[in-house]
């Protein structure tokens, strides 16, 4: 839940690269600190030196397993009033949205949230005034090789009503992020996973359908990692084919994942379709990784009938079928009355044949008889 006060809380320190507000609601009167109101107090977290912030955006080490360095982190008050912030580290975590959050208040970090301590755990800042807090990272001699990512969090937890009008106290945090990376063998990597890939086609015969591929990233190695998958979709002995790159994808930090979808639209219905998949992983930043992470490929087959076109052909089968046998009952009825016709000439025949007959003899027995 992220609550409008911790939003402007966020956008108060979104010039000195903080990570932005986190809520989190707790019981009121949580024995953590007393819940106040928070509407008029705004305040800031940013990198900083012993003698203030030093423009840097996020906290960036690279450390080997055992080492410990002293840093510093400046907590701005930006109200007219004093503040009590309650300041700690904590693991970051990739959301089902992508972004970058941090374990909840209640939430125990066991990364590098957990190396990195205060001399107290509560600041009170004057109004209007900065704090330049020393902290102490202290990298543990097991800790593995790549990227730790956290941040720093000053919160203030303050009075709330839920949706049922019940007061709570939320928990408004902002924070700096924490990009710690451990010397030793990097190993990027990504994969995708739980692929569903189905053909919603289309009534109009001269038309395309969409194939819709949703799968899961999943970064399988150390590093900090992102992407552009790429889905290509063709027909039997790969003719009609499509592609389309979708947008890039967040960062992923390692041990995480995210969820997405890339469609390809008009794509013709021609039965069998195949769908392959492509995902080459690059860093965050502009480094270069060495090793570099392999590219990951994913082959689908999915059906695709083409049901207007089919029922377009059954229409004309069926016309056709009709008009045959329409043709062929009116060749049975020419037929059957040329049938009729020619028994009737040939009874008409014998008819005639037979007066004539008759006539003949009629004539013949006066010429004997006058004879």
């Amino acid at each position: 839940m992220r609550t409008p006060a911790a939003l402007l809380a966020g956008l108060l320190v979104a010039a000195v690269a903080a990570t932005g507000p986190a809520t989190a609601t707790v019981p009121a009167g949580s024995p953590r600190h007393t819940p106040v109101a928070a509407q008029s107090l705004t305040w800031g977290v940013a990198p900083s030196s012993p003698d203030g912030p030093n423009g840097r955006p996020a906290f960036e080490y690279k450390l080997d397993p055992g080492a410990t360095l002293t840093d510093y982190v400046a907590i701005t008050n930006h109200s007219d009033q004093p503040i009590t912030l309650d300041v700690y580290a904590s693991d970051a975590f990739t959301t089902e949205q992508g972004g970058f959050d941090l374990l909840p208040a209640t939430g125990e970090p066991v990364d590098v949230g957990s190396w990195v301590t205060f001399e107290s755990r509560t600041f009170t800042v004057p109004s209007t005034s900065r704090l330049d807090v020393p902290f102490t990272i202290a990298v543990p001699d097991n800790a593995t090789p790549g990227d730790h990512p956290g941040g720093i969090v000053a919160s203030l937890a303050a009075t709330g009503t839920d949706a049922q009008g019940n007061q709570v106290a939320v928990d408004h945090r902002v924070g700096s992020r924490i990009y710690l990376r451990v010397t030793g063998e990097l190993q990027p990597g990504l994969d995708m996973v739980d692929l569903s890939t189905t053909y919603d086609g289309t009534w109009n015969p001269i038309g395309g359908g969409t194939v819709t591929t949703s799968f899961t990233v999943r970064n399988t190695g150390n590093v900090r990692l992102t992407g552009r998958p790429q889905l290509t979709v063709t027909g039997p002995f790969g003719l009609a084919g499509r592609s389309v790159a979708a947008d890039p994808l967040p960062e992923i930090l390692p041990g995480d994942s995210f969820r997405t979808t890339i469609r390809v639209d008009g794509v013709p219905p021609m039965f069998r379709l195949g769908a392959r998949l492509t995902l080459a992983p690059t860093a965050v930043t502009d480094e270069v990784l060495d090793p570099a992470p392999a590219t990951v490929t994913r082959e689908v087959g999915l059906w695709a009938v083409p049901w207007s076109q089919l029922v377009i052909l059954l229409v004309v089968a069926l016309a056709g079928w009709l008009a045959a046998a329409r043709r062929r009952r009116a060749r049975r009825r020419r037929a059957a009355q040329l049938e009729r016709a020619v028994a009737a000439a040939r009874e008409q025949g014998r008819a005639e044949a037979a007066r004539d007959r008759a006539v003949t003899d009629a004539n013949h027995e006066k010429t004997t008889q006058g004879t």
